[in-house]
């Protein structure tokens, strides 16, 4: 679980609740057909930009933003100079059945074991990470679209809102009353977006970038193991990987 992204949800969902709350009733800040107009209408909007089974999948890939699964660089890079060592003293069949959570390093090992060439499995391995950057490429643009859409839509149920207000202005009494309903659909707009939906497309970008060097490290360290190079040296060009404060202190070990 990443907490980053629950704590800062809650904190910014929380933060807003409770200035309604403290400013007094909650019960003003519902307004149905508002919430209709901003969440449908964006909901239509958006789903008219993909494909539907595009658009149902963002929501997966949404679980990113708060799940965490991916393994640490230097954890890594310590289990794929283990393998390098395994390989290079009884050969790529003593990989057979090596044991790891990660399923995109497991696949890769079952592809040497088989038997490929080292630019067959590079290649199957860049294939795979491509298509899974390119499905978290298109949540985050969902995601995106939704966060410009949703404001917009906002606006929308404002202006028919005011048609309404003014449509009606023999009794003043009424002005006020309407022209806050009308200002609430605003006011929900601006919060899928800037509390939901743009901190989830940001949070995206971040998870395919990680996973992004994950993969390719793994792609450089099954290739290195592949061609027979020395443990030491595939070390050293998965460590390029890493942030040179933890290079040097991998080094220092």
């Amino acid at each position: 679980m990443d907490l980053a992204t629950l704590l800062g949800l809650l904190c910014a969902f929380g933060i807003v609740l409770s200035a309604i709350v403290l400013g007094g009733s909650a019960t003003m800040f519902l307004n149905a057909p508002g919430l209709l107009i901003v969440v449908g209408g964006t909901v239509g909007a958006v789903m008219m930009k993909f494909t539907l089974a595009q658009f149902l999948g963002a929501f997966k890939v949404a679980l990113k933003a708060f799940l965490n699964k991916l393994d640490k660089p230097e954890d890594l890079i310590e289990q794929t100079v283990d393998m390098a060592n395994e390989a290079r003293k009884g050969g790529l069949l003593a990989l057979e059945g090596k044991q790891t959570e990660n399923v995109f390093l497991a696949k890769g090992i079952q592809l040497m074991v088989d038997g490929h060439e080292p630019e067959v499995v590079r290649q199957t391995l860049m294939t795979d990470m491509h298509s899974t950057l390119e499905r978290h490429e298109v949540g985050k643009r969902i995601f995106k679209s939704i966060g410009e859409t949703a404001p917009a839509m906002g606006m929308i149920g404002t202006l028919i809102g005011l048609v309404q207000m003014l449509s009606n202005m023999s009794d003043p009494k009424s002005i006020g009353p309407a022209m806050a309903i009308a200002l609430l659909t605003t006011l929900y707009g601006a919060m899928i977006a800037n509390i939901f939906a743009l901190p989830i497309a940001g949070k995206l970008a971040l998870r395919s970038g990680e996973e992004r060097m994950i993969k390719s490290m793994i792609i450089d360290s099954l290739g290195g193991i592949q061609e027979g190079r020395n443990p030491r040296v595939i070390e050293e060009i998965l460590k390029t990987y890493l942030p040179s404060s933890k290079r040097g202190s991998d080094n220092g070990k």
